[in-house]
């Protein structure tokens, strides 16, 4: 399997290398913030979440959106996703890891880590949402370990699978997913002194913005994987992807229209509001990027509502990444960002990322990627039945089968 990992087509090496470079980056920017503290971030005593959190809000609603995939293959046995699940598997894996590491930098010294080590740290348990978000993400770090290596290694060794040790930690990796992305947003809505964020729907917010988001990452990834692997992807799984979208991306502008009437129909605590969609006493960092990821996502639903857009594979790629972007900086930026400004005193003191938290923040998203893609290097052939420990490893690359050399003349 290591084999299978290290060797690849020229592209292969191509994309690592630029992910590799990213990361290098991202390095050479947490050393700097080691070395001067968190000063070297945009971060204040008046604002103090900013991109690291933005990332980490977001990208726990790309794991969460594994779900999304689990759901139709193992409780409603949908054959088509069956065989794509192992994708979104590999994809949570890689964006729980990502989240941790958003967590990591956050904290300002990788040492403080241990507070939030049950039993060894000082945890504020169970007060700390963070706290108990960091456990959950832990858990669902092992049920996405446990399942799919477990049914990976079984196909391996090409043996039937044992219901009781994988089909309990489905069940509950449904709960589970659900229940990463709410902790995450009682973060937010927890806090009562924060009005912008004080409200009831922030977790269904949460779930449905990553259920849009999720599905529209693996919907690119396995046209990639397509592209450049033997694997096959049916055209049913596609269907169901765009579906999910669809609804999601419709609820997601619902619970969006709730919020601004609750914000503006009220009249009361609407001071952050106002900053974020119109500028407030001559202050509009944000305004431009929420009326622009508005944008994009209304025009991504169109493409995935219309019956004649979203018969078009480029149409729908083009949707996938507004939707995307869109809701990136909606759930990012927007939602982090804006429930600091004013503040309690009521200064208005601006956040804008500094260029080590752009460095910072490329490289955890770059480590994700190349994760992802060793990931799915060393599944794919297990997937597509090219290797197992009945079969000779390495007779077909489907990565690249056009050059595969002709196997054995023992195996004929």
């Amino acid at each position: 399997m290591i084999s299978q990992v290290i060797k690849g087509p020229k592209i292969y090496y191509a994309w690592l290398g630029i992910l590799s470079l990213f990361i290098l980056l991202g390095v050479e920017g947490y050393s700097e913030q080691l070395r001067t503290g968190l000063i070297a971030t945009s971060l204040t005593d008046q604002v103090s979440w900013g991109a690291y959190i933005a990332n980490f809000t977001y990208i726990v609603g790309l794991a969460a959106a594994a779900v999304m995939l689990v759901i139709p293959a193992y409780i409603y046995k949908i054959k088509a996703m069956k065989e794509v699940v192992i994708i979104g598997e590999m994809f949570a894996l890689s964006a729980i890891v990502m989240c941790l590491l958003f967590v990591t930098v956050d904290i300002g010294r990788p040492d403080r880590m241990w507070h939030l080590m049950p039993l060894i740290g000082r945890m504020n348990w169970p007060i700390s949402m963070l706290t108990w978000d960091v456990i959950v993400l832990n858990g669902y770090l092992l049920l996405n370990l446990h399942i799919p290596g477990y049914m990976l290694y079984k196909k391996y060794k090409d043996e039937p699978l044992t219901p009781l040790y994988y089909k309990p930690f489905v069940y509950i990796s449904v709960f589970w997913a659900v229940s990463i992305h709410t902790v995450t947003a009682f973060l937010y809505c927890g806090l009562g002194g924060k009005p912008f964020w004080n409200s009831a729907i922030v977790a269904p917010r949460f779930l449905v913005s990553a259920f849009a988001v999720g599905p529209s990452f693996i919907f690119l990834s396995l046209q990639l994987i397509e592209k450049f692997s033997t694997f096959k992807v049916p055209k049913e799984a596609y269907k169901i992807l765009n579906r999910i979208v669809a609804v999601t991306l419709n609820l997601n502008l619902l619970f969006l229209i709730c919020e601004v009437f609750k914000e503006f129909y009220t009249g009361a605590h609407t001071l952050s509001a106002e900053y974020l969609f119109f500028g407030l006493e001559g202050h509009y960092t944000l305004t431009p990027f929420i009326w622009t990821a508005i944008l994009f996502n209304v025009v991504a639903t169109v493409i995935y509502s219309s019956r004649k857009f979203n018969k078009k594979t480029l149409l729908l790629n083009i949707g996938a990444g507004l939707a995307i972007v869109g809701i990136w900086i909606e759930k990012g930026m927007g939602m982090i960002v804006t429930g600091f400004i004013p503040t309690p005193i009521g200064d208005i003191i601006e956040y804008s990322p500094s260029r080590v938290e752009i460095q910072v923040c490329l490289g955890i998203w770059a480590t994700g990627f190349f994760l992802f893609t060793l990931l799915l290097k060393a599944v794919i052939p297990i997937e597509t039945g090219t290797i197992g420990a009945k079969k000779h490893d390495l007779m077909l690359d489907p990565w690249n089968s056009k050059k595969a050399p002709p196997p054995p003349s023992w195996e004929k």
